[in-house]
């Protein structure tokens, strides 16, 4: 794994890999002059903000032009090409775009492996019906490791484990949402596509296929999105040589974080308080004077709106006027508004997606699950990328504390 980083300036710089991080390296360090503190280092932004910390061919973001591209193709051409979500897997695994005959092999392939062990099942059980939906999928995903017989690290053994991740990740949900809402199981239906067949397991009902375009759509918004957080962390524990499973479980534990995942849950609640759309404007006006964060707005990344919210919005829309619900879009529309013209801030993903989820019928406890389900596609094809061409992953720290103590034994303190 090729490693860069930028300095002060912006420029990348051309120094060893053991110097990128901290300007000082062990040798000077050596021979400084004794100080009660490390000596300062200018290296880089909290966050690894700006650091380029991975070379990888899967996904390109531009965000000064609000442009996100898997393997070459932008999200706009793929969404009103009219891709399907098992289209974007493969080409995020394979390079390419698979033609009818290797798509349809791989819908097959994906369906064989959505059962899930018997007694992962049985522990789903086990779980409190209290607990965090992501807390059983993390705990359920680490499980499937104990029911893989097949330990190799080649390709094709990774490739396998990937195939099961995907498929599986979408059945644990789905069947937690059961048990703890004390629902019969629906069984997987291998002649339904993955976006259809997470729907049905989760309702008992097979969705029509407006419905299921809209979700198809909303996995493909959220498949892959570069070095975030939860994919950078399953890159570096891929890094070490463990194993697929691990480095998935992971990722979930990244994407749990509320500064992570779980941003559009926290919209639909505002939403709800909210609860009219003649309301939006004062709620937000409040919420903004009293220095409170408003969620779904502004990213790390973009400069200017985020291309997904671009589908979002429409979907949200046409969502409302499926049902004939319009309110959810129209306060959003209102909240966005506000926020465009009194902080400068763009929607990103979270924002729309929460409506659109909600009026899908969705609970909001599923919502950061479902980013899940998506995003599994774009974690594993970055730990088949990382497996292909790997290198331990180990930066350094800028220590700030101090370095010449003098030990005082434990009977003199």
């Amino acid at each position: 794994m090729a490693t860069e980083v930028k300095n002060g300036n912006g420029k990348a710089t051309d120094k060893p890999a053991s110097e990128k991080i901290s300007s000082t390296s062990p040798a000077t360090a050596a021979t400084a002059p004794a100080t009660s503190t490390a000596p300062e280092k200018s290296q880089g932004k909290a966050g690894l903000e700006d650091i380029v910390a991975a070379t990888s061919k899967i996904c390109f973001i531009d965000g000064d032009e609000g442009r996100l591209v898997y393997r070459g193709y932008d999200i706009h051409d793929i969404v009103n090409g009219g891709a399907c979500f098992e289209e974007v897997i493969y080409l995020l695994w394979h390079d390419k775009f698979p033609n009818k005959s290797e798509l349809a092999d791989f819908r097959k392939l994906l369906s064989q492996h959505r059962r899930l062990p018997r007694e992962v099942v049985a522990h789903l059980y086990t779980i409190p019906n209290n607990a965090p939906p992501m807390e059983a999928l993390r705990t359920a995903v680490s499980e499937l490791a104990l029911y893989d017989d097949d330990e190799r690290m080649t390709p094709e053994a990774n490739y396998l484990k990937a195939v099961k991740l995907l498929s599986q990740t979408a059945t644990i949900v789905a069947f937690d949402d059961c048990i703890r809402n004390e629902r019969d199981l629906v069984q997987p239906d291998p002649s339904l596509s993955h976006a259809a067949n997470f729907l049905y397991m989760l309702t008992g009902k097979v969705p029509d296929d407006e419905l299921v375009r809209f979700f198809d759509i909303c996995l493909i918004l959220h498949a892959d999105h570069e070095l975030n957080a939860s994919t950078f962390t399953a890159r570096v524990i891929a890094a070490t040589l463990s194993d697929m499973y691990s480095a998935i479980t992971g990722a979930i534990g990244a994407l749990k974080g509320p500064l992570h995942g779980g941003a559009n849950e926290q919209v639909m609640k505002m939403l709800v308080e909210i609860g009219d759309p003649s309301r939006a404007d004062g709620y937000i006006k409040s919420a903004i004077s009293e220095k409170k964060k408003i969620m779904g707005f502004g990213h790390r990344v973009y400069h200017t709106e985020d291309p997904r919210a671009t589908h979002l919005r429409k979907m949200s829309e046409a969502m409302g006027e499926r049902i004939g619900n319009m309110k959810w879009y129209e306060m959003s529309r209102r909240i966005e508004a506000f926020i465009l013209q009194e902080k400068k801030l763009y929607p990103n993903v979270d924002f729309y997606s929460a409506s659109v989820y909600y009026l899908m019928g969705i609970q909001m406890d599923l919502f950061t699950p479902i980013f899940a389900v998506s995003r599994v596609s774009g974690w594993t094809a970055h730990v088949l990328e990382q497996y292909s061409n790997n290198r331990l992953i180990r930066p350094m720290a800028e220590y700030t504390g101090p370095t010449h103590e003098k030990y005082v034994p434990l009977e003199s303190r």
